[in-house]
């Protein structure tokens, strides 16, 4: 048990204690055992390093020669005789070859600076060992002093962990001596020294003289005109430390190579700091915080360790909280990491109270007699309303600090803590108001809801309306004569005028409290800040108007749409009789309204005595698609009183899209059928070719001439085709609403089609209205189908 006295039981005799030179020669004889047993522990490690550096070796020549683990141990111990080596030496060269690390990258740069008849390899192999294995900062610096950095000249190494907040604790060090070390154990944030300009530059910074710069930091009086380089050190791209090295003569203006060498001796720092538990190493004579903090944090109870303060008088100004386990809750309710580091006072200021809790602490710290009480009150400040919770107390001087253990034992102390919390978090005041003395209590919720300072008086129930809208005065007016002349719980919701000019939507709860003859005694109840959830209503109810105002819109303006297209173009409620031909055409629209589309179908007599047939599709849906199918329907129209042929047709047709509309796209198909030859002239622009159904049954598709997208490019030339056909012939053109499918290409659901017209016999009409009924397509979208019949010209 780690401890300053230890009392004996009473029922236990008291022990003879020894005499002060027994006790300094056990001293003397443990100290040796201890020296004795640290040494065989390094020997062993030292061997075991030797011995897995001559397994790697062996390892390797197996790999390179191809040979047995004995072949390789004999050609490791010829190769290391040959070379005038040592084994250990020569398996550091061959592993450090094979390895290609920063370390041996540096190794022949040492061996020029070595001193000594041991290999460098084997010296820098062994730091490395000794780093990997080492369980503290302490011992990485003293490895790497030791055994890389004074072949270089170098005297003095320090190790500095880096802190959230830009401080530097002295992590380990070397070469300096224990009272510089204490005085530098800690540097504060925004101190400028050697290891913060590498810090802050994220990069090795070199001193060559001045000792740093002319910079304060450890050693700066005794290393004085020597140089120095701190380098930052880390692991994952995440700069943990600073190790600053020391010269005693200056250094050379430019680092060259040696820079390397130090950056990687830096790295071998990272992965001790990566896992520094935060307590330096002691110097002789110190304390054993490291191994109290252990000691605590294997407590089942919640414990706290608290060190002095000492002020410049040498008086015990107050303690500061150093550590607490896991197990230990705040009474406040805030998280360690607020407690941790601060003073007693500071976290809690009401234990300076008489005979409170830091008068229990500093007897203890003075006399080292323990303290134990069982439920002591302890007051704390939650939300800046004093709490007093009962809890079972321990008080323990352990090496010059005081170990805490604080049990909070009080159910009803425990649930008040949380409900402070969730008003606070729920924005909830709670208020009660005796109306016989007229005294009224608040907490500290509710002088925040109303934007009062806490010491302010509180506001009476009576004086609610004169701090609300007054458009919600009958509402509270009705609120207050249910509380108080019915008797009866009520609520209402106001707007809270504040002085500070900020108004907040409140709602107010309250209930009467009656005595046993139905007099009413006082009203308790609460107040909640609902303003988030008031304006997310506006908001929501707006955003539902805007909806409906949208939705109406669309519906307006799918109804023109429809409206549009039906009068452009009427359905055909039966066959077309023109010269030469029978027409008959199919339209059917999207079941949805809003996608009413651009599908436009049109079958002209012209001048000539020639017949004019097209289909078109309008990219898009709605009234845009609908007056673009306008447009282009009508410019065609006009288009073919020239006589030109559907080629033509369709290179003006392009022009229209492109300059006069309102970037309107388009497929169609253009036909100029002669009945007196009986002859169809025909062009498509992106639009699928038509199918004709010969009088002997059989039916195909027309070639797929050229022809792009009406409106995507303005110059474009349209190919023309020409087809001769007999009487009973019939000609089918369609938009891809009649098979477009998402689940399979177009030219599989033209194939089908084809397939149904083939195997069909009947007339025009009933032609038609079978491929409108076995139509597969999938896409809900605009079809329209064109049906043209030869016949003989009466």
């Amino acid at each position: 048990m780690i401890g300053d006295e230890r009392l004996p039981a009473e029922d236990q005799p008291v022990p003879v204690l020894p005499s002060p030179a027994e006790v300094s020669a056990n001293l003397a004889r443990l100290a040796d055992t201890v020296a004795r047993l640290r040494g065989e522990v390094d020997h062993a490690h030292a061997v075991a390093d030797g011995r897995g550096l001559i397994e790697l070796a062996k390892g390797v020549l197996m790999e390179r020669l191809h040979c047995t683990p004995s072949d390789a141990a004999k050609q490791l111990e010829s190769l290391a005789e040959r070379s005038g080596m040592t084994p250990l030496e020569f398996a550091a060269d061959v592993v450090g070859e094979a390895a290609e690390d920063r370390i041996t990258e540096v190794t022949q740069e040492f061996l020029a600076r070595a001193e000594g008849e041991e290999s460098v390899a084997v010296r820098l192999r062994t730091a490395e060992s000794g780093v990997l294995a080492a369980g503290d900062t302490q011992r990485v610096a003293e490895s790497i002093l030791e055994h890389a950095l004074r072949p270089l000249g170098a005297t003095a190494v320090a190790v500095w962990l880096a802190g959230p907040d830009g401080s530097l604790t002295l992590a380990g060090s070397a070469g300096f001596s224990a009272e510089e070390a204490a005085r530098w154990c800690y540097v504060p944030p925004g101190v400028a020294t050697p290891a913060r300009s590498a810090l802050i530059e994220r990069d090795t910074v070199w001193f060559p003289t001045l000792s740093g710069g002319g910079l304060p930091s450890i050693g700066q009086h005794t290393l004085s005109g020597g140089g120095r380089v701190a380098v930052p050190t880390g692991t994952g791209g995440r700069i943990i430390g600073v190790v600053e090295m020391c010269w005693p003569e200056p250094l050379p203006a430019e680092p060259g190579r040696q820079r390397r060498q130090l950056e990687a001796l830096a790295e071998l720092c990272a992965h001790t700091l990566d896992t520094w538990d935060g307590v330096v190493a002691p110097a002789p004579g110190g304390d054993f915080l490291g191994e109290l903090v252990d000691f605590i944090d294997g407590l089942h109870d919640p414990a706290v360790l608290l060190s002095p303060c000492v002020d410049g008088g040498d008086r015990l100004s107050d303690f500061r909280i150093h550590h607490a386990n896991v197990r230990f809750t705040d009474p406040g309710g805030r998280p360690r990491s607020r407690i941790v580091g601060t003073r007693l006072l500071e976290s809690y200021p009401l234990a300076a109270e008489e005979s409170g809790l830091l008068d229990k602490i500093q007897r203890v710290y003075a006399t080292g007699e323990p303290f134990r009480a069982e439920s002591m009150a302890v007051t704390t400040l939650v939300d800046q309303v004093p709490l007093t919770v009962l809890t079972d107390v321990s008080l323990t001087r352990f090496a010059g600090n005081v170990l805490l253990i604080l049990r909070i034992q009080d159910d009803a102390a425990k649930l008040a803590v949380l409900l402070q919390h969730a008003q606070r978090l729920g924005r909830i005041g709670g208020f009660e108001e005796n109306v016989v003395t007229g005294a009224i209590t608040w907490n500290t919720e509710l002088f925040a809801l109303y934007g009062l300072p806490p010491n302010s008086a509180p506001l009476s129930l009576h004086d609610l309306a004169g701090h609300a809208h007054s458009d919600d005065a009958p509402a509270i007016g009705r609120f207050l004569r249910a509380v108080l002349h019915h008797k009866r719980p009520s609520s209402t919701a106001f707007r809270l005028q504040r002085s500070d000019g900020v108004a907040r939507h409140i709602r107010v709860v309250a209930e009467p409290v009656v005595d046993g003859r139905g007099e009413l005694v006082a009203v308790r109840g609460a107040y909640q800040d609902v303003s988030s959830q008031h304006w997310t209503e506006v908001a929501l109810a707006a955003t539902r108007d805007r909806l409906a105002e949208t939705e109406q819109q669309a519906m307006e303006r799918n109804r023109l749409a429809l409206q549009l297209q039906h009068a452009i173009m009427p359905p055909a409620k039966g066959p077309i009789d023109m010269p030469g031909l029978r027409a008959a055409v199919r339209y059917r629209p999207a079941e949805k309204e809003h996608l009413v589309g651009g599908d436009w179908y049109d079958a002209v007599a012209l001048p000539t005595g020639e017949v004019l047939l097209c289909v078109g599709d309008v990219a898009g849906h709605g009234i845009d698609a609908a007056t673009g199918m306008v447009s282009l329907r009508n410019a065609l129209r006009g288009l073919a009183a020239t006589g030109a042929g559907p080629g033509q047709l369709l290179t003006w047709l392009n022009l229209v899209a492109y300059h006069l509309t309102d970037h309107v796209t388009a497929t169609a198909v253009a036909a100029v059928y002669d009945p007196a030859n009986r002859k169809l002239r025909w062009a498509r622009a992106g639009h699928l070719p038509p199918i004709v159904r010969h009088r002997d049954g059989t039916a195909t598709t027309l070639p797929l001439i050229r022809g792009s997208l009406l409106g995507a490019v303005r110059d474009v030339t349209y190919e023309e085709d020409e087809l001769q056909l007999a009487e009973g012939d019939i000609l089918l053109i369609y938009t891809d609403g009649l098979i477009e499918r998402r689940d399979r290409p177009v030219q599989d659901s033209v194939s089908r089609l084809v397939t149904l017209v083939d195997g069909h016999d009947g007339g025009l009409e009933h032609q038609l209205d079978r491929l409108l009924t076995y139509s597969t397509a999938d896409t809900d979208d605009d079809t329209c189908v064109v049906g043209i019949e030869v016949q003989t010209d009466s």
